[in-house]
């Protein structure tokens, strides 16, 4: 592949509801530009972009992937990302990469929740962007309804450049509204001129009318023109368009049928046009020596300076890193520095990615994408730049993991296996979160949503040949108690010989402070019990406290008192005193009213407000109480709820939110507090670690 200066670069995102034919697109992009000799589909699992094994199997991309098309003399790196909302850190990390968006609509379908959090996605990156209805080749498809949808949500800056023509209910070719003539198509990517159908010259004058109120905004000249009604030249419309496109005043609409490879050309066509090369944005980040800000802006000719936005580990491909350049130009031989790791690194050759294939090339220059291979030290966040201007870049904002269940191996002596697997799928996955639970015994996957997670699942079967399951996850609850509680207890053991001999008096109370386990105190007087034996008492209560009399469950809030006992000169010993301590805490605990506690999250739900009278009432259901409701400032029309809810009840709550609302829920939560759980919740989780002895 040829080398390509940092004005001749777009890199694109494409975007979208998942199904709305994002991959396809790249299939037929890849096809015209001579990548492929024939048309890859889904359905068949041959397309350049969906590689994976898993994506095959399932027929939806579950990875970020990257095709280089060239066009012309413009090389378009496609950065085709998956649609389903489990994979969204794919999504993040890929808009951090690009200068510009594709949001796929599918005509079938229309706008879908995929499309607006797409949309979502553009604004928090300022991304410029442009709508491609797909699957116009289909009957019954309202271009014209996708458009009054899209103006309805995104206002007057929605412009559509293109128009269907059907003839006998074909889709036959379009009208340019920005030429204002019709073409035909001929053959795959190829058209001819043919004349406006009547039926369109209304909605032709409506559209061209769009665009030149906003080319007419471009400067006091322009809007002079406009009102003494001259005609502004198709060259001038298109710089205007331009600028427009690049600052977001204007989000050009246009269609075609992937299927059929109509439409790509021209969009291709747009994106060289229309969307800006990296030469034209900016990115800083920060001189770690002199801590200044370094404003790397995509020029080759600074320092050089790269930002790893992805990696990908494959046990048959390898690892790669796959880099955005900042600046300057990168190549094989050089040397690069990793300011977060204090390391350096010989990339010794320079990638592209075609989906899952490689393609060596000399060099990379500032704003082109591409992968090194076998990085060790280098991950995913980090930046790679030169020891002399040693730069790190911000790091991609990633969304954070809510959906958590328990994971065991099927086969015993898997776990190191597994273990390792998991430390590579979190590499190339950053919404994939591990946690050991060592006082309920388990170990938690943290995923998106439960598809997430069976993927994980899936992927650890297929590549490294080890099987887990997931299960419900234990909660962690505590154990305390209401009341005070006075007790003797002596342990006392004759065997010949020295005997065992400690006797403590004790009372057990609430402490008020649930975040510690227990407080101890001593008021012995007289030396009832000798002081060398206070911190074996102390030890006694220490152990108790690990797993408490009722459930098993870790004790907290507890005041233990040492006031009195007794103790023999010759048969008293340290783990006497211990042993008398640990039952004393057994007894006490138990006559002073335990009670478990169950932990409690504070949660955070942003729904659209139609949606706000089945949410409250879920969380009703789930025990929740909602503590408040405020209108999102940054999305509108929907509401934040706020609600504290019971740890208990939020497994599964992303499948049934995502259910409740179409998709368009989120949630996060954190850990507020302990309460007191009801009393058939503690009859429930008692009787239940009865059975599986209060041990696992």
């Amino acid at each position: 592949m040829d080398v390509f200066r940092s004005d001749r670069i777009r890199n694109v995102v494409l975007l979208g509801h998942g199904g709305s034919g994002k991959t396809s697109l790249v299939e037929a992009m890849a096809y015209l530009s001579g990548i492929t000799n024939r048309l890859g589909k889904v359905t068949d699992g041959n397309t350049v972009s969906d590689y994976d094994k898993e994506e095959i199997k399932r027929k939806f991309s579950i990875t970020t992937s990257v095709v280089p098309i060239e066009w012309g003399k413009v090389k378009i790196n496609v950065l085709d990302t998956p649609g389903y909302f489990d994979f969204v850190g794919e999504v993040e990390e890929a808009v951090a990469a690009a200068d510009a968006a594709i949001i796929v609509v599918s005509g079938k379908a229309g706008v879908q929740v995929g499309t607006q959090k797409a949309w979502e996605m553009c604004e928090k990156y300022n991304l410029p962007r442009m709508f491609f209805v797909t699957e116009m080749d289909l009957d019954h498809v309202s271009y014209r309804k996708v458009v009054e949808d899209l103006t309805e949500l995104y206002g007057k800056k929605i412009a559509p450049i293109h128009m269907p023509i059907r003839e006998n209910e074909q889709f036959v070719g379009y009208v340019n509204i920005v030429k204002q003539a019709g073409r035909r198509y001929v053959e795959r990517g190829q058209k001819k001129e043919c004349p406006v159908p009547d039926y369109l010259e209304e909605y032709l004058e409506k559209y061209h009318d769009i665009l030149m109120e906003s080319v007419a905004e471009i400067s006091e000249e322009f809007m002079e023109r406009y009102f003494a009604g001259e005609e502004f030249s198709v060259a001038e419309v298109s710089a205007a368009l331009k600028m427009n496109i690049s600052d977001g005043s204007i989000i050009p609409v246009c269609m075609g049928s992937t299927v059929n490879v109509q439409g790509v050309a021209n969009l291709l066509d747009d994106i060289c046009g229309y969307f800006p090369s990296p030469a034209q944005k900016t990115c800083a980040g920060m001189n770690m020596k002199t801590n200044d800000i370094y404003e790397a802006n995509y020029d080759f000719a600074k320092a050089k300076s790269a930002y790893v936005f992805k990696t990908i580990v494959d046990p048959f491909i390898g690892k790669y890193s796959l880099i955005k350049v900042c600046s300057g130009v990168i190549k094989g031989e050089d040397t690069l520095y990793n300011p977060t790791k204090d390391a350096d690194e010989k990339p010794g050759k320079i990638y592209v990615l075609q989906g899952g294939k490689p393609i060596e090339v000399s060099e990379l220059h500032a704003g082109d994408i591409g992968a090194i291979a076998k990085l060790n030290t280098v991950a995913t966040g980090d930046t790679l730049s030169t020891r002399t201007t040693p730069v790190v870049f911000g790091k991609t904002e990633i969304s954070v993991p809510y959906t958590c269940k328990r994971y065991k191996t099927v086969n015993k002596g898997d776990e190191d296996k597994v273990s390792q697997a998991l430390s590579r799928m979190m590499q190339e996955d950053q919404t994939l979160r591990i946690e050991n639970d060592s006082a309920n015994r388990q170990t938690l996957m943290y995923g998106i949503g439960e598809q997430h997670l069976d993927i994980v699942c899936s992927k650890l079967k297929e590549r490294y040949k080890v099987d887990i399951v997931l299960s419900k996850p234990k909660v962690p609850f505590r154990e305390t108690i209401r009341k005070k509680a006075d007790v003797d207890a002596k342990y006392k053991k004759q065997s010949g010989g020295h005997g065992q001999y400690g006797h403590v008096k004790m009372t057990f109370e609430p402490s008020g402070d649930l975040e510690t386990p227990y407080v101890f105190e001593q008021t012995v007087v007289g030396g009832a019990v000798p002081k060398n034996y206070f911190p074996a008492v102390e030890k006694g209560i220490q152990e108790s406290v690990l797993k408490g009399p009722l459930a098993s469950y870790p004790v907290v809030g507890v005041k233990a008192t040492l006031y009195d006992g007794s103790y023999h000169p010759v048969d008293s010993s340290e783990m006497a005193f211990k042993t008398a301590a640990i039952q004393a805490f057994k007894k006490g605990f138990l006559e002073a009213s335990p009670v478990l506690l169950e932990p409690i999250v504070s949660m955070k739900i942003n729904v659209p407000d139609k949606y706000t009278g089945d949410v409250m009432g879920d969380l009703n259901k789930r025990r929740g109480r909602v503590l408040g409701m405020n209108p999102d400032a940054q999305h509108k029309g929907c509401t934040i709820v706020e609600a504290d809810i019971p740890m208990l009840s939020i497994y599964g709550y992303s499948t049934d939110l995502r259910s409740m609302t179409g998709g368009s829920g989120v949630f996060s939560y954190e850990f507020a507090r302990y309460e007191q759980a009801p009393s058939d919740i503690q009859e429930q989780e008692i009787k239940a670690r009865q059975e599986e002895g209060a041990d696992a």
